[in-house]
C-alpha cells in the first residue's frame, strides 16, 4: 500500500522507485499484486504516463488513512513499551484522595500522555483488587497481601475522633481515649479495613479500657456514618484528612486522638513482578514525590507522619500528555 501510494503521487515508476529507494521491477511486481488482490485496475499505463483510474483515486484517499493509523499504531506500541502511554488504574483509600489528588496533579504535569482510571476501594479490598487485577497501583493502610503483592510506606497518619459539636467533649482540643471510656464506639467492620480495625482495638487494649463498641459498615466520611453520630449513636476513631462528610460540618467535629501509638501507615502497593513500565514509573515518581518534594515532605509534617522511604535517587522523567478519570465503587 506504501508503494501504491507513491506511485500515485508520482504518477511514475520510476521516480516512485527512486523515492522507495527500490529496483522499479520489483514495484511493478507490488502494484500488480495489489491490482490483482483487490480486483480493481488502479493505475492506467501508456508508453509515456501513468494515469490514476476512479477506482485508483479513491482507493488513494483510503490508502493515507490507512496508513496514517499504522504509523500511529507502531508508535502507540513503542511509546506503551517505554512507559510513555498507558492507563493507570488507582485505588485510593478512604480518607486519602486529598493526598493522592496531589500526586496526580503533579505527575499529569509530566507525563500529559498518560490515562489515569481512579477508583475509592476501603483498604480492606484493595489486597484482592490488585491480585485480581482489577487496579494496578494501591494507597491503602496495611495489612498488605505481601505473598503477591510489594509495598513501600510513603507516611504515617494521626487518628482523630469525629463525634457531636454538642457532646461535652468538643470543647476540648485533643482528646485521650481514657476520657472515651463511656463513650460508644462506632467500629466499621473488620472485611472493609482490617488495619485500622485491629490498631483500634489495640489502642484500647494498650489503654486497659475495654469499649463499648456498635459495628457499622459505615464511616464518617459518608452520610450515613456521620447521621450516626449525629443522632447521638457513638463516636468515631477515624484516619485521614477531614474524615467528616462536608454537610455535617456545623454539626460535627473532629480531634486528633492523642494517645503516641494512635498512627498507622499509609502504603503504595503493586503486585510483585510487575512488568508494566507504566506502573513501575508511577510507583517510582511517587515514592520520589514523597521523598524529595518539600510540598509533601510538609505535607507529611502535617500528618505528623514519620518518615519511613529510603533514599533512592528517582530519575528525572520527560513530559508527556494525560487524562484521568475518577470512578467510585
Amino acid at each position: 500500500m506504501r508503494y501504491f501510494v507513491a506511485v500515485a503521487e508520482e504518477l511514475n515508476f520510476t521516480k516512485a522507485a527512486k523515492r522507495l529507494q527500490i529496483a522499479q521491477p520489483p514495484l511493478s511486481r507490488q502494484i500488480h499484486d495489489l491490482e490483482k488482490e483487490v480486483g480493481v485496475q488502479l493505475f492506467e499505463r501508456n508508453s509515456s504516463r501513468v494515469f490514476l483510474t476512479d477506482a485508483g483515486r479513491r482507493f488513494l484517499n483510503e490508502a493515507r488513512v490507512v496508513l496514517q493509523h499504522a504509523a500511529q499504531a507502531v508508535e502507540t506500541a513503542r511509546q506503551s513499551k517505554n512507559g510513555q502511554l498507558g492507563t493507570i488504574r488507582l485505588g485510593i483509600g478512604k480518607g486519602l484522595g486529598d493526598i493522592v489528588s496531589r500526586v496526580i496533579n503533579q505527575y499529569l504535569r509530566l507525563f500529559p500522555s498518560m490515562e489515569i482510571d481512579v477508583k475509592d476501594i476501603a483498604s480492606g479490598f484493595q489486597n484482592e483488587a490488585l491480585t485480581d487485577r482489577k487496579i494496578d497501583v494501591g494507597f491503602m493502610r496495611p495489612p498488605v497481601d505481601q505473598l503477591h503483592l510489594a509495598s513501600e510506606p510513603l507516611f504515617e497518619e494521626r487518628f482523630s475522633v469525629v463525634l457531636r459539636r454538642t457532646s461535652p467533649l468538643a470543647k476540648r482540643k485533643s482528646l485521650r481515649l481514657e476520657q472515651l471510656a463511656n463513650e460508644t464506639l462506632l467500629l466499621i467492620d473488620r472485611h472493609i479495613s482490617s488495619g485500622v480495625y485491629d490498631k483500634t482495638l489495640e489502642l484500647y487494649r494498650e489503654a486497659g479500657i475495654t469499649p463499648k463498641v456498635v459495628s457499622t459498615e459505615t464511616m464518617p466520611y459518608e452520610e450515613a456514618g456521620a447521621i450516626l453520630v449525629d443522632s447521638g449513636k457513638g463516636f468515631y476513631i477515624a484516619v485521614g484528612k477531614n474524615p467528616c462528610h462536608p454537610s455535617f460540618a456545623d454539626r460535627l467535629i473532629t480531634l486528633p486522638l492523642s494517645d503516641p501509638l494512635a498512627r498507622i501507615g499509609v502504603h503504595i502497593v503493586w503486585r510483585k513482578n510487575e512488568q508494566s513500565r507504566t506502573t513501575q514509573d508511577f510507583v517510582k515518581f511517587t515514592r520520589g514525590m514523597f521523598e524529595n518534594s518539600e510540598e509533601f515532605r510538609k505535607l507529611k509534617k502535617d500528618l505528623d507522619g514519620i518518615q519511613t522511604l529510603s533514599s533512592k535517587t528517582i530519575k528525572p522523567v520527560k513530559p508527556r500528555r494525560s487524562h484521568i478519570r475518577r470512578r467510585i465503587n
